[in-house]
């Protein structure tokens, strides 16, 4: 029998810790700038060693997106990206990497829940991750997405009271994402003094790993998440290397050279480890 991407998704951070680190999930936004560059940056990801993929669907209002990926997505829109070009990618990196789906609400309800699930599992993503469906409205969604063995990835914030935060932990399926600081994606010069204690009771509530994503641009940074978190994903860094490169070759050594930097900065002898 086929691994579950629960399956797929546990086994990536469970062989990150074996490595002694947590895992890295790099972001990228599907079909940006281009399609052929799209491809080439899906393709680096996966040979720079990324434990994991979060494949970004570009949507004209992404609310919890920050400039960088805001016109990161407009831009892929332009170029005429849409969600079966996105799945595309997916395909074909899927077999290499668990690739998590960060898609809107909006793209998940219009296409249909049980026809993108279907079409997620078909293209073999591990999972998805919707971040503008909250807790009370995501059942309808979740038992979609897990009948074809696929994992709805919650996200939890900083102004999450605990009791919401103890009820999102208990049905959480994949990992626990972490948003690190109030506001939208996007580099950040510090992280917040108060991120290990979220970190903290997120690990002592739920049963799977918790990533930490949102503000994280530097190698060092990753290197400071990767000790007391499971796992650390970098979006807005990485979209703008790619939107800085001067085509598909260049972004792809762009994303590549980041991600094995990031890899060899968080591969270091933690004070605290993982679990």
């Amino acid at each position: 029998m086929a691994e579950t991407g629960s399956e797929r998704i546990a086994a990536a951070f469970a062989a990150a810790r074996d490595q002694g680190r947590a895992a890295l999930m790099p972001y990228m936004v599907g079909g940006y700038p281009d399609q052929e560059t799209a491809d080439a940056v899906a393709e680096a990801y996966v040979d720079a060693g990324a434990d994991l993929i979060e494949l970004g669907v570009p949507f004209s209002d992404p609310l919890a997106d920050g400039p960088v990926i805001h016109a990161a997505a407009t831009a892929a829109l332009d170029a005429g990206a849409t969600l079966d070009a996105v799945l595309g990618s997916c395909r074909s990196i899927a077999d290499r990497a668990p690739v998590l789906l960060m898609v809107y609400a909006n793209m998940v309800l219009a296409r249909g829940v049980e026809e993108f699930a279907s079409a997620a599992a078909e293209a073999g993503a591990a999972g998805a991750i919707v971040p503008d469906l909250s807790h009370e409205e995501s059942p309808p969604v979740r038992a979609a997405i897990e009948a074809e063995g696929l994992a709805l990835v919650p996200l939890v914030a900083p102004t999450t009271p605990p009791e919401r935060r103890r009820l999102i932990c208990a049905t959480a399926d994949g990992f626990v994402y972490i948003v690190s600081l109030v506001g939208v994606t996007g580099e950040r010069g510090e992280l917040p003094a108060e991120l290990s204690k979220l970190v903290d009771a997120v690990r002592g509530e739920a049963t799977v790993p918790a990533a930490v994503g949102f503000g994280i641009g530097t190698p060092e940074q990753a290197e400071r998440v990767g000790e007391i978190a499971d796992g650390v994903i970098i979006g807005s860094r990485l979209v703008r290397a790619v939107g800085e490169a001067g085509g598909p070759d260049e972004a792809a050594r762009a994303a590549r050279t980041f991600i094995a930097d990031c890899l060899e900065a968080m591969g270091r002898e933690s004070s605290r480890g993982v679990r």
